[in-house]
């Protein structure tokens, strides 16, 4: 039996975590031969991941970064409040 496109379990189920991956591989570790230890792999893949997040765009709120969207958000509503 066969599962369509998309459906869960598929390999187009995890295209989100692929690409994650993907640009994790691809901009930390990339030319990299090892870490230390696991305490070092730890942080910098943390510092990675919270410096992509305040630089990436979405066009789904207007092509701005999710850090600058919610200090919008947050900003219109304590000014509706």
């Amino acid at each position: 039996m066969t599962q369509s496109t998309g459906a869960v379990g598929t390999s187009a189920d995890n295209s989100l975590a692929e690409s994650f991956n993907a640009t994790l591989k691809r901009e930390l570790l990339a030319g990299r031969s090892a870490f230390p230890d696991q305490a070092t792999a730890y942080r910098a893949v943390f510092r990675w991941a919270n410096r992509y997040n305040t630089r990436r765009r979405h066009s789904a709120i207007g092509n701005i970064s999710p850090n600058a969207y919610e200090a919008a958000r947050s900003a219109t509503l304590a000014e509706a409040a």
